[in-house]
């Protein structure tokens, strides 16, 4: 295999179109979800309200998750056992949907928003609600147990 010297440069998020920081966003929060021992599946078109299905290595716990840029409730999404994940200030949050939207719904339920259009999100979250979804937040795993030397000897193994 010929060394093609590649230079690797962070990117500038703001700078990413719409599609590429929903592909961006689908990156990092599957790795994060690997560390939950979920391996996500991204989806090409919304099925059942989901993006990408998360499946559990338990062989039985399947998410179905909507990727949002931010904090986001959606009459479409009721009932639908869907997940939404989402960045906030640096970290990533997963939540129920509806076992969330519950507990807000109260405050939004007579916004414009809510009412005309049946959508409510948050570009800026009070630090109440920040509080309520706190037990919500996913984050890398910092006890990485495989061993970076096993896992250069794989990569050798598969001539990559």
């Amino acid at each position: 295999m010929e060394n093609s010297n590649i230079q690797l440069q962070h990117i500038i998020y703001k700078q990413l179109n719409s599609k590429q920081k929903e592909r961006y966003n689908f990156q990092k929060i599957a790795g994060i979800l690997a560390d939950y021992g979920f391996s996500s599946i991204k989806l090409d078109d919304d099925w059942q309200g989901a993006d990408f299905i998360a499946n559990h290595i338990d062989g039985s716990t399947f998410l179905k998750v909507q990727l949002k840029g931010r904090l986001t409730f959606d009459k479409k999404y009721e009932n639908k056992n869907i997940f939404i994940a989402f960045p906030y200030e640096n970290d990533w949050y997963l939540l129920d949907h509806d076992e969330v939207l519950k507990l807000v719904k109260e405050s939004i339920k007579n916004t414009s928003s809510w009412k005309d259009r049946g959508i409510y999100s948050w570009r800026s979250i009070s630090r109440e609600t920040k509080q309520l979804i706190e037990k919500y937040k996913v984050q890398p795993s910092t006890n990485n147990e495989y061993d970076a030397k096993d896992l250069s000897n794989n990569i050798t193994d598969l001539n990559i």
